[in-house]
């Protein structure tokens, strides 16, 4: 949590902070967008396979010279996946030992914060978009029988993906790779991390 409310921070001080020293030259924009989440956990004990979910949200874009900006975003996104059929013996601890955690489907909600750089390639209609995302579990859906607590409730991870921007309507396709283990490790007992990864594919209006 510490690390969404600092990345509200610099978000907010940097559009203040171009915002009055850039007047003239700076073009602010916001938007919608939503679409489709495909999502999965990399670790042991999860299907390999992306699981389809969804996304919403907004962002603010602020272009800080020419074909090159910041863009950032407020996402509330879940992300669906799937225990394999022996998830209960590959985790034998005491709140996981149980048969029926075996081939279940989980469904993790998270509000996420993807802070962007946006490049112009060779027209301000397209844009490739790399940074960081701090997202916080917002909860669960299905979850593990006794394991509500098995999840960190936050995580870090790396966006990369391009944007085109339509007069009105905007399209994007993004690859999120997590950097965090979101594994409570004092909740479930094993080396195997959990990483989220996810294809997001959207599209949104640009007021």
């Amino acid at each position: 949590m510490k690390k969404l409310i600092l990345a509200v921070a610099v978000l907010v001080v940097t559009a203040f902070t171009f915002s009055t020293a850039h007047a003239q030259d700076r073009l602010l924009r916001f938007g919608f967008k939503g679409g489709a989440n495909l999502g999965k956990l990399d670790g042991t004990g999860y299907n390999d396979g992306f699981k389809l979910g969804y996304h919403l949200g907004g962002f603010a874009q602020v272009n800080l010279v020419k074909g090159f900006g910041v863009q950032g975003e407020l996402i509330f996104s879940s992300t669906k996946t799937k225990t394999t059929d022996n998830f209960s013996e590959i985790y034998n601890t005491d709140n996981l030992n149980d048969p029926s955690n075996d081939n279940k489907k989980i469904s993790l909600n998270y509000l996420s914060i993807p802070i962007l750089a946006n490049f112009n390639l060779g027209t301000p209609r397209l844009k490739l978009q790399v940074g960081p995302q701090f997202s916080a579990l917002l909860g669960g859906k299905n979850a593990l029988e006794g394991t509500k607590d098995a999840f960190k409730g936050s995580d870090v991870a790396g966006v990369a993906g391009l944007w085109i921007q339509l007069p009105i309507v905007n399209i994007s396709a993004r690859y999120i790779i997590g950097f965090t283990d979101v594994k409570n490790a004092g909740d479930v007992a094993n080396t195997s991390n959990w990483k989220n990864q996810s294809i997001q594919l959207g599209v949104g209006v640009t007021l």
